[in-house]
């Protein structure tokens, strides 16, 4: 399977909300107390990883959530002819099942926009990495994960029933659903910003490693 997919175009699926007060980052905001400093600290995460994104090595698709927002370029962070869809009703298992589900054959590498640490260098990495693999993770420091990519067939089924989001248990369960036989590869923790104690603790991070932050 490896073989088949090396020399396919890699397609990398953004999936991201507006960062407006009572949208996004809502337990940030409660943990915080602080509606409008969580939007900025959203606006951050979000800006970083959109444009880490674009790049012409792989195609890049913005799942944007609501429909309302499908015609917003997201504070002109991102350009109009990317492409970006709806990623529809349901909970996250359906929406990354739609992505999936449009996403060509080949490599499909599933991004968020909470982690502030996500790199071209690093999506770079992903690939590479998942051309010699079957299923990637980057895992997040709360047990979930920053991305997951695999090589999508006409066999392919979805690893996203029955998972517990927003738990230490996430990646364990999409982990748990892959083929036995499946080669996993692993790239760097990074930290995923839901709450205060996650906002805190990736300050500290990028303090002493020079990042931006948002005070």
């Amino acid at each position: 399977m490896r073989s088949c997919v090396s020399n396919v175009r890699p397609t990398l699926l953004i999936f991201a909300k507006p960062p407006r007060m009572g949208l996004a980052k809502t337990r940030l905001a409660r943990s915080l107390g602080s509606p409008t400093h969580a939007r900025r600290i959203a606006m951050m995460t979000m800006a970083r990883t959109l444009r880490a994104a674009i790049n012409p090595g792989w195609t890049s698709v913005l799942y944007a959530a609501p429909d309302r927002d499908l015609d917003q370029s997201l504070g002109g962070i991102w350009p109009a002819h990317l492409a970006r869809r709806s990623q529809g009703r349901g909970d996250l298992t359906q929406r990354l099942n739609k992505g999936l589900f449009d996403a060509p054959p080949g490599p499909v590498l599933f991004i968020g926009t909470d982690a502030p640490d996500i790199s071209p260098a690093l999506l770079r990495r992903a690939i590479r990495t998942l051309r010699r693999s079957d299923a990637i993770f980057g895992p997040a420091s709360d047990g979930g994960f920053w991305l997951f990519g695999l090589n999508k067939t006409a066999r392919t089924r979805s690893p996203f029933g029955n998972v517990r989001w927003s738990t230490e248990h996430a990646m364990e369960d999409v982990w748990s659903h892959l083929p036995r036989h499946n080669r996993v590869a692993m790239l760097p923790e990074l930290i995923d910003i839901d709450d205060g104690d996650d906002w805190r603790a990736w300050r500290a991070h990028a303090a002493t490693n020079h990042h931006y932050r948002v005070d």
